[in-house]
């Protein structure tokens, strides 16, 4: 965590720790350390908190003292322990493990009640409303340990009072309720408070999407982008997402940015489609990284409104998902469109990210995998994009990322053109379709190691090509191919015309064990298919049925 404000709700309730005293080996345990690591930071760190008696045989140290002092100290990637999000520091886990640890009660009480007592007290309200109104409340409860939850349910009843507001928009004897049962254990320590919030806001997103709201984007696609994006382009200044859901992309990449030790950019931006996901946005941004980003609400592509940024906005990382599918009619040609003709979203899309990056700026844009190889106008914009050098890079993601569909999508990396170039022109492709792993019958996941591993190819690819150097690829994974031979396929930009990936070979002349585990597996994948495509089924004749068809 880089900035203090994202510690202010655990530091409301540290006063628990005045008066108790720790000894080298106490924190060394507490802070998850080995015990020379204490001695070394007492030898170089001249700030290092001193022992209450000096000259004792058996030191003692305040542990309030030591705890501020570690809670200005983030935990490096490799030495996190898994759960702990980038950002924390060795104060979170020493203030955790001193008071109980992580999973305290106030974790346990969002748990039961987003789990086994949200029927009984939603009663006929809808899931997710009551999930949101569970969030916005966990939210109060961490920004504002002392009286939050009091002078909020006071501000709703005042509300009610005066407007005569219905129970489906403010729930009186639920949020009387809610407070209740939360009002009763604050948050431990900023871990507690970031899981309590994620735990709510993953339910929520399933939830609303289910009811016919946005899809968000899944963690393991959001790594990827946020992951690249800090390692290529570090010190960025400005960072934008122009459809950012409920942040969790700007979420990712600043989270990214802190493990690669780098700071925080001091501008951090976006747009949202409605109200209701502004607010989770920038609570979202509020509660992991202490950052009060007011974010603003735009169209559902920028075409509708290629004037709502001021002229000359430009930003040095770009990063979205943007909806994609749907066909634009009656719009007036926007001058970001000098690529071709976009009567698609995706493609709108594109040439705006584009057009809004700062030189040596870059982008990662979530699409789906048709936009790399449908023809027509599609084939002109993707032309323009790879002739322009605007192109870096496109990895495959595998199927059943998302929640509740099966669709298949690739990340783009962009770049802000060169006016001259100096190197050959290359996009480099990643096949990472036959990756992840199955989460549940119909969702798949990337593994932390999955992640690394298309980061890492296009890392490596760029560190290559800044150095002048030839990128040879990794077999059945990626490669790098020159801007004419691209051109030869009619600009297709689908890693899977250009990478062959593992597990395609004919299994003749095998070693019979061999063939057989391979006809195993795709078997396996066969199968996953099949679910995967009776899920999507499901869920055509459920939207089907909700419109009377």
């Amino acid at each position: 965590m880089t900035d203090s404000a994202a510690r202010q709700p655990a530091a409301a309730n540290d006063a628990q720790f005045v008066g108790v005293l720790v000894s080298r080996p106490d924190i060394a345990r507490l802070a998850g350390v080995r015990r020379p690591a204490v001695t070394n930071w007492e030898r170089r760190h001249e700030d290092f908190p001193a022992p209450v008696e000096p000259g004792a045989d058996t030191q003692r140290f305040r542990a309030e003292e030591v705890l501020a002092w570690l809670s200005g100290r983030t935990i490096s990637a490799n030495a996190r322990r898994p759960g702990e999000a980038a950002g924390t520091t060795y104060g979170d886990r020493f203030r955790a493990e001193l008071s109980g640890g992580t999973s305290g009660g106030f974790l346990r009480a969002v748990e039961q009640l987003a789990g086994r007592d949200a029927d009984r007290l939603r009663g006929p309200m809808p899931l997710d409303r009551y999930l949101w109104w569970l969030l916005w409340l966990v939210l109060t409860q961490i920004v504002e340990p002392d009286d939050g939850l009091a002078r909020s349910t006071d501000t709703f009843r005042h509300a009610v009072r005066e407007h005569d507001l219905p129970e489906e928009t403010v729930p009186r004897r639920l949020l009387a309720a809610l407070t209740d049962m939360l009002g009763r254990t604050p948050p431990g320590s900023a871990r507690e408070s970031r899981a309590a919030f994620d735990h709510v806001l993953v339910l929520w997103r399933a939830a609303h999407a289910r009811e016919g709201g946005a899809f968000f984007t899944p963690p393991s696609a959001s790594r990827v982008m946020a992951g690249a994006l800090a390692a290529v382009r570090p010190g960025a200044e400005s960072v934008h997402d122009p459809y950012g859901r409920t942040g969790e992309l700007l979420v990712a990449y600043l989270d990214a940015v802190a493990a690669h030790g780098g700071g925080p950019p001091p501008h951090v931006s976006g747009r949202v489609p409605d109200t209701g996901e502004r607010r989770v946005a920038e609570a979202n941004l509020r509660v992991h990284h202490g950052r009060t980003v007011r974010l603003l609400e735009g169209p559902l592509t920028p075409a509708l409104d290629p004037s709502a940024d001021p002229p000359g906005t430009s930003f040095d990382v770009l990063l979205t998902n943007p909806p994609f599918g749907r066909r634009l009619e009656d719009v007036s040609v926007p001058p970001y469109w000098t690529y071709g003709p976009a009567r698609r979203t995706e493609f709108d899309w594109l040439q705006y990210v584009v057009s809004r990056l700062a030189p040596e700026g870059r982008a990662a844009v979530l699409l789906p995998a048709g936009a790399s190889f449908n023809a027509g106008a599609a084939e002109t914009v993707r032309a323009g994009l790879v002739e322009a050098g605007a192109v870096d890079c496109v990895i495959a993601l595998p199927a059943g990322i998302f929640t509740l569909t099966a669709v298949k999508t690739q990340i783009w990396f962009l770049r802000a053109p060169e006016p001259r170039r100096t190197t050959d022109p290359e996009v480099l492709f990643v096949e990472g379709g036959h990756l992840g792993s199955r989460l549940t019958r119909t969702q798949w996941a990337l593994s932390d190691d999955d992640i690394a591993r298309l980061v890492g190819e296009y890392v490596s690819w760029h560190t290559a090509r800044a150095a002048g150097c030839p990128f040879a690829g990794t077999a059945g994974l990626s490669r790098a191919v020159p801007v004419p031979d691209i051109a030869d396929r009619g600009h297709s930009l689908d890693p899977a015309r250009y990478v062959r990936p593992p597990g395609r070979a004919s299994t003749a002349g095998m070693p019979e064990a061999e063939a057989r585990d391979r006809l195993t597996r795709l078997a396996e994948q066969i199968e996953g298919l099949h679910t995967r495509a009776a899920a999507a089924d499901a869920e055509a004749a459920r939207w089907l049925r909700r419109y009377g068809l």
